[in-house]
């Protein structure tokens, strides 16, 4: 199958966010001659894995401005090709000062954003510079995960420009949740869902992250979504798989990710719930956070252990090793709006390891949904520590049922999520975009 060049818009190849590691594994095996990426500076800070792609422009002060005064708070970055070296993962370091980034972040745009100036005082635009760089590289194919008004408006300037086929594919329900607040909130609404399906209308190819998401979105704007999540290598996450299931001698649940408000309060929640549990049971279960932050609350629990980040590479073994893999969810409405129609990018992998998987997640999710479908992990969908230590203790008493649940698991991951077999479909989609 010939190839195409892409141009991928708005997101860089990377080993930490969602976007990043399901772009990675879904573009694996594409000729690295055969895709770049233009994006913000910001996208361009952690773990870049050039193993798919080394072609970078980074969309700096020739792309996005801000009006006077606010510009005097932007730091400018400079426009144009990011030169890498020959290793695999990059870390870019951009000197910060912590207090302008804090004021920035927690006083600057939370008040920008609520009264409504957020879309009028940030542009982007097409500079000579990024249309000598577009014309040299000569896309056949755009792609993009664009998640904002600006990323948006980006995306059909790039499209008018080459006039090639623009792919979509939406990896959160992230048009629900924008402009939430302020006196201005329906009128940007409004306009940002216009222009939104301005782009789907533009699009060849419509992709979603999930099923439920292609089903929501074919009521929502009338337009049918191919449902691709993240894929995995079978043979890596394969190499360490749980053979038993027996409990370890100091057993643990691991939960390995980002922490946010609602997280956290779901990871007290199972905290508590595991207390209960070493004491109804005499056990000494610790719970693993393998996190960047350390909760605040984390002192409060002596069987909570907080772990650092382990390298990629490393997470099979640690996975496996685990006893209970747990994926969180928010409980909170404006958190479930977001991540309604989602599907976390670690569950394939948990999936493949062979350690049984709990989710705790409100019912009405694409992830409850699909694991209850399948039957590949046990599922906790309200949002109490009763609850908890329910089905906590039934994984624990029940050897038979965390055997079931993680072989349901690993078949269903082969399958559903095996990267040979799931890029190869990506590709085919891709290809066809050139039909159309």
């Amino acid at each position: 199958m010939e190839l195409p060049k892409v141009l991928i818009v708005g997101q860089s190849f990377n080993t930490d966010t969602g976007g990043g590691i399901t772009l990675t594994n879904l573009f694996k095996g594409w000729s690295r001659d055969k895709i770049a990426v233009a994006c913000s500076p910001y996208l361009l800070l952690d773990n870049i894995d050039t193993d798919v792609c080394n072609t970078y422009y980074q969309l700096g002060n020739k792309e996005h401005s801000w009006v006077f005064p606010f510009n005097l708070f932007k730091r400018k970055y400079f426009s144009g090709l990011v030169k890498f070296g020959e290793k695999k993962i990059h870390n870019l370091t951009i000197p910060k000062s912590k207090t302008r980034v804090s004021i920035i972040m927690n006083v600057f745009f939370p008040f920008i954003e609520f009264i409504g100036l957020t879309n009028l005082l940030h542009k982007s635009i097409l500079s000579p510079q990024l249309c000598d760089w577009l014309d040299d590289f000569k896309p056949d194919v755009i792609y993009s995960q664009a998640t904002s008004r600006s990323n948006i408006l980006f995306c059909l300037a790039i499209e008018s420009y080459l006039k090639k086929p623009l792919i979509y594919h939406v990896m959160d329900d992230w048009p629900s949740t924008i402009s939430q607040m302020g006196p201005f909130k329906k009128y940007w609404h409004n306009k940002i869902d216009s222009e939104l399906r301005q782009l789907l209308d533009k699009a060849t190819v419509l992709m979603s992250i999930s099923e439920e998401m292609s089903l929501e979105y074919k009521a929502r704007y009338g337009k049918d979504f191919i449902p691709f999540h993240n894929t995995i290598d079978v043979d890596f996450w394969k190499k360490y798989q749980r053979k038993s299931y027996e409990w370890n001698e100091n057993p643990s649940i691991l939960y390995a990710g980002r922490i946010g408000l609602g997280i956290d309060s779901s990871l007290e929640t199972v905290a508590k719930a595991i207390g209960v549990l070493n004491e109804e049971l005499n056990m000494s279960i610790k719970f693993v956070l393998q996190t960047q932050d350390v909760p605040l609350w984390i002192k409060k629990y002596k069987h909570v252990v907080h772990s650092s980040f382990v390298a990629y590479s490393d997470l099979p073994k640690v996975f496996s090793a685990s006893d209970l893999l747990l994926l969180p969810y928010d409980f909170s409405i404006a958190g479930l709006k977001y991540i309604k129609y989602s599907m976390p990018t670690k569950a394939p992998e948990y999936m493949i390891t062979g350690t049984p998987v709990v989710i705790f997640a409100p019912e009405d999710t694409a992830l409850v949904k699909y694991a209850q479908k399948y039957n590949w992990a046990k599922v906790i969908t309200e949002n109490k520590e009763k609850k908890v230590v329910e089905a906590l203790k039934e994984l624990v008493v029940n050897k038979d049922l965390r055997q079931q649940y993680a072989q349901n698991a690993i078949k269903l991951a082969e399958i559903n999520h095996n990267s040979v077999l799931v890029s190869t479909q990506f590709k085919e989609e891709i290809v066809s975009a050139m039909k159309k």
